[in-house]
């Protein structure tokens, strides 16, 4: 409940903080408002694009949630997507076999993309403690010049050299029935995976040996180690799920919200995973509600630049107050606790009130 309370403060400090910068420009907060929620809301179609839009950050939130309750901070998600993205599209683009089994293994190949490529910063950590914030650092850049090579020299597009070749229907996420159903959004069977893997993640983290030892390892890896734990097997195994997590996120952009990938561009859902998972407090289904939080900011965003003479510099500097807000909500929880001491200190020191004549 506290967790709760703690990520509502953080969206609503984040919303007054956006009201404010919109008054000292001249607008109308509430106008703003207004048309930044009907952006992501106002329609079937819009609710389906708000849902798509927080797919993939569903997925790199999950993978940044997972990684801190072990204890690790994965902050190469952006790499980590770029890489499951790849992996999927090379499946999509070069296997010939039936819809339902080149799906499945598009699924399991973005996750073995993510997951490589969270291996080695994994192993690092493990075997010679380097610190994993370096190491995912540096594999994000090591995958976008990866996607900067690979594209042009394998898949190169028909029209474009920047882009991959477009995949067949049968290699994409998207269904008729749901774009038809939401309106002719762009909504995808990537949030029915991400569903899926919400309530996996959580039972793994909640009720299995494996997530309790990893949960021990990230609160005091000497003490897991003293008590019998494979400490450096947990650590590089928490790696690779972390990063497969974030490999599904690479698959729900580019082979559902997108037919190609692209080169030269660094995914931001990656990064924003990051203040996801802080505003669901680590929890999976915290995360899955942040990112369709999330995923309202930014298809609402287009709709109130549209409407109002907000200029859009303003809208994404709103989404990134909020984001800041998210990331800081440990402060908040600080601040929360500390009001409440000091509330209950004040109890303690007036003691009971005893009615006239009692002893």
């Amino acid at each position: 409940m506290r967790n709760l309370i703690v990520s509502l403060l953080a969206v609503l400090f984040g919303l007054i903080a956006g009201a404010i910068l919109m008054f000292i420009i001249g607008s109308n907060p509430i106008e703003g408002y207004t048309y930044l929620f009907q952006g992501g809301l106002k329609n079937i179609e819009r609710v389906g694009n708000t849902l798509a839009t927080a797919t993939p950050i569903i997925f790199s939130g999950l993978s940044v949630a997972f990684a801190f309750r072990t204890g690790l901070f994965n902050i190469g998600t952006p790499g980590q997507m770029l890489m499951g993205g790849l992996f999927a599209t090379a499946i999509g683009l070069t296997l010939d076999v039936s819809r339902p089994l080149l799906l499945i293994i598009m699924i399991i190949a973005g996750f073995v993309g993510g997951a490589i490529w969270a291996f080695v910063p994994g192993l690092l950590k493990a075997k010679f403690n380097v610190h994993e914030v370096v190491a995912t650092i540096m594999m994000n850049w090591i995958a976008y010049w990866t996607i900067y090579y690979v594209v042009p020299g394998y898949f190169k597009g028909e029209f474009l050299e920047t882009e991959s070749r477009k995949l067949p229907e049968s290699a994409t996420l998207r269904s008729p029935f749901l774009s038809e159903m939401f309106g002719g959004s762009y909504i995808n069977l990537g949030l029915f995976i991400a569903v899926v893997v919400v309530i996996i993640v959580a039972f793994i983290i909640n009720k299995t040996t494996l997530g309790y030892e990893l949960k021990a390892v990230g609160f005091n890896r000497h003490a897991a180690e003293y008590a019998g734990m494979r400490v450096n097997r947990n650590i590089v195994l928490s790696m690779l799920i972390s990063g497969g997590l974030a490999g599904l996120g690479g698959l729900a952009l580019y082979t559902g919200n997108a037919s190609t990938i692209q080169i030269g561009i660094m995914p931001t859902q990656g990064f924003d995973g990051i203040a996801v998972a802080l505003l669901g407090a680590n929890n999976p289904f915290g995360v899955f509600f942040a990112a369709i939080f999330f995923g309202l900011l930014y298809s609402g965003t287009g709709f109130m630049n549209a409407m109002t003479e907000i200029p859009p510099e303003i809208a994404n500097t709103i989404i990134a107050i909020i984001i800041y807000f998210a990331a800081t909500s440990v402060l908040i929880e600080r601040l929360m606790n500390k009001f409440l001491k000091n509330r209950n200190n004040k109890k303690d020191m007036n003691g009971p009130v005893t009615k006239k004549g009692e002893s």
